[in-house]
């Protein structure tokens, strides 16, 4: 199985500087699930592409501090590249910019949260889950968003709620499966995420993120989703 990894991050602080890059992060996500997968990873914002779709047998797009309506280049560029996959069959996943950016490719809406930002830990009610999923009926992921989809594209099916984001995570069909946190955050990175940028929110929404803390994250959990999705969407 050969993925490709569509890193978005644009966070050049000094906090990026001192911690592994997307590109690293949700490598070693999915080589720690299937290390035996060659995973090919571009840094999207400095004009990294796949020359072309074939040669890959899904995309996971991940997440950023830009906006999907921002009219940066390689955010259009990745528009087409969603929209070209998706025709193509190619399965595509997505975390918090990735899956806006798929929700937003296919005929979505994304905007600013009805509430405040949100960061921290963040729970999902499993409400129908996909296949490739397990029995379980909520996840704990790490969160970090301003914005998140507020209308899903045609034959998109809700897959998770959270409180204050009615679609955590969707899917269409076995083509799409997305979520609005973050996997390939570890405890240790959200913890010192939380130190960075919570003196920069609202004073409760930096006193939840630090309450929320303590619960713990389940990256690798839904690692192995997004694993056996790729999988099943080959056959």
């Amino acid at each position: 199985m050969h993925i490709a990894v569509l890193a978005t991050n644009t966070d050049t602080s000094a906090f990026a500087a001192r911690h592994p890059r997307d590109t690293q992060k949700f490598r070693d996500l999915l080589l720690g699930v299937r290390p035996g997968w060659t995973v090919t990873a571009f840094d999207l914002p400095s004009g990294e592409f796949p020359e072309g779709l074939q040669g890959f047998d899904g995309f996971l797009i991940g997440g950023s501090p830009s906006s999907v309506d921002d009219d940066d280049p390689w955010i259009g560029r990745l528009m087409e590249l969603i929209r070209q996959a998706y025709a193509d069959g190619k399965p595509l996943a997505g975390a918090c910019f990735g899956h806006q950016a798929i929700a937003k490719a296919l005929g979505g809406t994304v905007g600013p949260n009805p509430g405040p930002f949100v960061l921290g830990t963040a729970e999902t009610e499993l409400v129908a889950p996909a296949p490739w999923m397990d029995g379980g009926a909520r996840i704990r992921l790490a969160a970090a968003h301003g914005e998140q989809v507020l209308r899903l594209p045609a034959g998109a099916e809700v897959v998770g709620r959270s409180e204050g984001c009615p679609a955590a995570a969707y899917r269409i069909g076995s083509g799409v499966f997305a979520t609005q946190y973050h996997p390939e955050m570890t405890p240790e990175f959200l913890a010192g995420l939380v130190e960075e940028f919570a003196p920069g929110l609202a004073a409760e929404v930096g006193a939840a993120a630090k309450v929320s803390l303590p619960l713990g994250t389940e990256g690798r959990r839904f690692a192995e989703w997004i694993a056996r999705f790729f999988e099943m969407a080959r056959g």
